[in-house]
């Protein structure tokens, strides 16, 4: 697309009416957004509005966004907020403390969870913007190295008609490809989340 970031340029192609990119951003938060949903523990019929509040807004945000690598954060905030939002009119039917030491200490912990969620989601997408920057060769062995249980590497030298002592070598050189391709030095820029990238792909994850 461009130079900018995949998050950015997908952010652009849908501000402009792209469908696909549109579907892309759908299809990528969705798991996102009903994650902090079910945080919140709302009704069922409360849920669908707040996820179809959440898709309405973006709609009409998306366009003047700051920072357009930050959609996920905007996302998840956005939901939250919506979230408590219909929690609060749910409060005025009945007594409630929002300062209740047992609601603060909830309140805290989804919150921790659902930030959990956003960056497990943002590590998936960052290794398969990272993966799709891969040669082929470095794509199909470290498929066939993240299976579970992964295969041995005499397996693995046989279906992929490699030597069994460049297996490791390869695997190692691969690993460094993909931990300097534009989405993974991005995803790896923040000290929280340094790590956690190649360790989900060398645990397969």
């Amino acid at each position: 697309m461009s130079s900018a970031s995949p998050i950015a340029a997908l952010v652009s192609a849908a501000a402009e009416g792209d469908q696909s990119a549109w579907n892309e951003i759908v299809d990528r938060y969705t798991p996102l957004v009903v994650s902090v949903i079910y945080k919140h523990r709302l009704r069922p019929s409360d849920a669908a509005d707040v996820n179809q509040t959440l898709w309405l807004r973006l709609v009409e945000q998306i366009g003047r966004l700051r920072e357009p690598e930050a959609l996920p954060g905007w996302i998840m905030t956005t939901t939250r907020n919506e979230c408590l939002r219909v929690l609060r009119v749910q409060q005025r039917t009945h007594l409630y403390d929002p300062l209740s030491e047992s609601d603060a200490l909830e309140a805290e912990q989804a919150d921790a969870d659902v930030e959990a969620d956003l960056l497990a989601v943002e590590r998936r997408q960052a290794l398969r913007d990272g993966f799709a920057e891969l040669t082929d060769q470095c794509k199909r062995l470290l498929q066939k190295l993240m299976t579970d249980p992964p295969p041995s590497y005499q397996v693995v030298s046989e279906e992929l008609a490699m030597p069994v002592g460049s297996i490791g070598p390869t695997r190692i050189r691969c690993l460094e490809k993909l931990r300097k391709t534009p989405a993974i030095s991005a995803f790896l820029g923040s000290p929280a989340k340094r790590g956690g990238v190649l360790g989900a792909a060398r645990m397969g994850q």
